[in-house]
C-alpha cells in the first residue's frame, strides 16, 4: 500500500509522521502544502480539511492530524524488526545536528 502524505517541511508533526512511515517501511508520496491557507485548495480537495499532516490511503481513506495518523498506522501496519535501531540512529543524527550544525545552540560571536 502506498500512502499520500500532505505535509510541509517546516511542520514538526509532519516530520514525525515522515519518520514513523520510514520506521514502518511504508512507501509514500509527499504532497507539499503551501504555507498560506488560502492557497491550499488541492489539500482541501484531497482531504476535505486544511489540517496538516494528512494521509490519503490508496483505498481513498483520509486520516487528518498527527495523532489520528499515528493511530491509523498502529492499527494497519506491523512494526518490522529493526525499528529500535532506526529510532536510535535517528536520535543520534538529531543530536549531532543540534551539536554541530544548528545555529541556535552555537555560542554567540562578539
Amino acid at each position: 500500500m502506498t500512502l499520500e502524505l500532505w505535509q510541509t517541511e517546516w511542520c514538526p508533526a509532519s516530520r514525525r509522521v515522515r519518520e514513523r512511515l520510514t520506521e514502518l517501511g511504508i512507501d509514500y508520496v509527499i504532497r507539499q502544502v503551501p504555507v498560506e491557507q488560502e492557497e491550499r485548495s488541492a489539500l482541501v480537495r484531497a482531504t476535505r480539511s486544511q489540517v496538516i499532516p494528512a494521509v490519503v490511503a490508496s483505498d481513498g481513506e483520509v486520516v487528518v492530524g498527527e495523532d489520528a495518523i499515528a493511530a491509523y498506522l498502529d492499527m494497519n501496519f506491523e512494526e518490522p524488526a529493526g525499528v529500535k535501531a532506526h529510532r536510535s540512529k535517528a536520535a543520534k543524527a538529531r543530536r549531532r545536528y543540534l551539536e554541530e550544525e544548528c545555529e541556535c545552540l552555537q555560542p554567540a560571536t562578539r
